[in-house]
């Protein structure tokens, strides 16, 4: 058994009388790739505002490798090693995409203002060190023939792969990524699902809400499935495929929604 990095304990949000979420209980390990599914409005999104400090929930306890999360703010939880990334492209269209790695990594610097100013050695090692980390990157999301190009011209799949080079340049132990296919076609969505993979591979812990059903099932190894705010099923891709309360839930509906 992989060891718990993320723990959400019997978590309840509540909005005036609308239950969003109720007991939700959960864990994902070390180095898998969970996916959190279910149909539109079922509550994925509540739950990663509340595992991100984006929302606190109205009881109940989320742990992040044993520290409580509950009470911190979102960049408190960031800096744990906890990032996510949001349904909609945040990139700086009027940078290139080199540029738009660059300030992600430009937000992680630990100098002061005044190295920076002067340019003191720290400041031009540093530099240094991080036009290599964005080139590193830009390569890892496969753009290294558009890194010269403004982000504002990719297509939105595109996009979406720079923002997730923009999450990876906070050096996550833990990524979290909100419907990250969704806009792209089929070979986007090929190219992306091996990029998921060999994030994982290099020792990030993935968790994920989409909505693609044939992707979710190629990549996830566990699957957790949300319906009016309660999980309904919890396993393995093939266990989820054929639980009859999914099927009920939404499988039937249209197997590219959850």
């Amino acid at each position: 058994m992989a060891e718990t990095v993320l723990s959400i304990e019997h978590v309840g949000v509540q909005f005036g009388g609308l239950v969003a979420l109720s007991d939700l209980d959960f864990t994902v390990g070390e180095g898998q790739i969970v996916s959190l599914i279910g149909p539109n409005g079922a509550g994925k999104t509540t739950a990663f505002n509340v595992m991100t400090g984006f929302l606190d929930p109205t009881e109940g306890m989320v742990k992040y490798r044993g520290a409580v999360l509950n009470g911190l703010k979102p960049h408190e939880i960031a800096d744990l090693g906890l990032i996510r990334t949001f349904q909609r492209t945040s990139v700086f269209p009027r940078d290139t995409v080199f540029d738009n790695v660059l300030i992600g990594l430009h937000r992680q610097g630990k100098l002061g203002l005044v190295e920076a100013i002067l340019g003191l050695p720290r400041a031009r090692a540093s530099e240094r060190a991080q036009r290599e980390r964005a080139a590193e990157l830009v390569r890892w999301i496969g753009l290294e023939a558009r890194a010269n190009d403004l982000a504002g011209s990719l297509s939105y799949g595109e996009q979406r792969l720079v923002g997730v080079a923009l999450a990876l340049a906070a050096q996550p132990s833990m990524l979290l990524l909100d419907e990250p296919v969704s806009g792209m076609n089929a070979s986007e969505t090929h190219t992306f699902v091996q990029l998921i993979r060999n994030i994982r591979d290099r020792g990030v812990t993935i968790l994920l809400v989409e909505h693609d059903m044939p992707m979710v099932m190629s990549v996830s190894d566990r699957i957790v499935v949300l319906n009016y705010g309660r999980i309904i099923a919890a396993g393995a891709p093939e266990t989820i495929r054929n639980d009859p309360a999914v099927i009920e839930a939404y499988l039937g509906q249209g197997a590219k929604r959850a």
